[in-house]
């Protein structure tokens, strides 16, 4: 990515990283590894729960318990990769997702994205300090890191997490600043795991929410995600309407807008692990839909 011209155009980026979506990922916080069979059963029940309900509110009331859960299992075992990757999931998700204090989104951020650093550094220690590294020496690393789909796994934990702490600090330029590195990472895990329908989400975000003339490019970003939803077979509401919000609007396309965003409130939203995001997906497609003779 070019460097970030101003300061609005830099809190505009980071603000596109969907609320909806990241919530989807608290999966691997709860899917506990190395915890016991009893723990680990449990965990990835409660998983599946949470991520097949179809009330958000139910949800936001009960995730703080699992993030003291999460914080204990890390105490038990500070050096466990998986733990601290599921820390970092889950913590991104909760803020991200259902947080509106300012200063309490900061801080949980912040837990969120030192979770991820450490999960990353201890996965391997070529990843450790990728923050503070020179750009240079950090892109390095990171364009030299791993073989195979499986690598890509820390790298995603990471900027997840790190994209979720520059959107809670979008008021200060130092953190948006940091947003390249964090869009670096998402390039090495789409060119290690090409399937990965959540990195290329992502990166359609990141693509479109800058115009043309500010180094965005629009149509690398509808080829994300138009691919986000191919790999989903259309299941992914949520995927529907960030295409609608960042590049139909962007362009003023109101046939594509709408014929998205009506294709998710006319979908059934029971999907799985997809419920829960797609019930979010659909109110937030309502309420555009509701806003467009405004917009266009």
């Amino acid at each position: 990515m070019s460097r970030v011209r101003d300061a609005s155009v830099a809190a505009r980026i980071i603000t596109g990283v969907p609320r909806t979506r990241i919530l989807l990922m608290s999966a691997l916080a709860l899917a506990v590894a190395g915890c016991g069979g009893i723990v680990t059963r449990t965990s990835e029940g409660l998983t599946r729960g949470i991520l097949g309900h179809d009330d958000p509110e139910t949800v936001k009331s009960g995730m703080p318990a699992f993030l003291l859960v999460m914080d204990g299992l890390i105490e038990a075992d500070p050096d466990d990769a998986d733990r601290l990757a599921g820390g970092a999931t889950l913590y991104t998700a909760y803020a991200a997702t259902f947080v509106d204090d300012a200063a309490r989104r900061k801080r949980l951020a912040t837990r969120a994205l030192g979770y991820g650093e450490r999960s990353a550094c201890a996965e391997d220690e070529d990843l450790c300090g990728l923050r503070a590294a020179p750009f240079d020496q950090a892109s390095a690393v990171v364009a030299a890191y791993g073989d195979e789909a499986e690598d890509a796994k820390p790298l995603f934990t990471l900027a997840q997490s790190w994209l979720g702490w520059i959107k809670a600090n979008s008021d200060d330029f130092a953190a948006v600043a940091e947003l390249p590195r964090a869009q670096g990472l998402l390039e090495r895990v789409l060119a290690l795991d090409p399937d990965n329908g959540d990195a290329h989400l992502y990166m359609g975000i990141l693509e479109t929410v800058r115009p043309p003339a500010l180094g965005g490019r629009p149509e690398e970003g509808r080829k994300h995600f138009e691919r986000a939803i191919e790999l989903s077979k259309g299941t992914d509401l949520a995927a529907k309407v960030q295409f609608a919000e960042s590049y139909a609007r962007m362009l003023f396309d109101r046939e594509l807008h709408d014929r998205l965003l009506n294709e998710v409130v006319a979908a059934p939203t029971e999907a799985g692990s997809r419920t829960l995001q797609n019930v979010m997906a659909q109110e937030r497609a309502r309420a555009l839909l509701a806003s467009a003779d405004d917009y266009f």
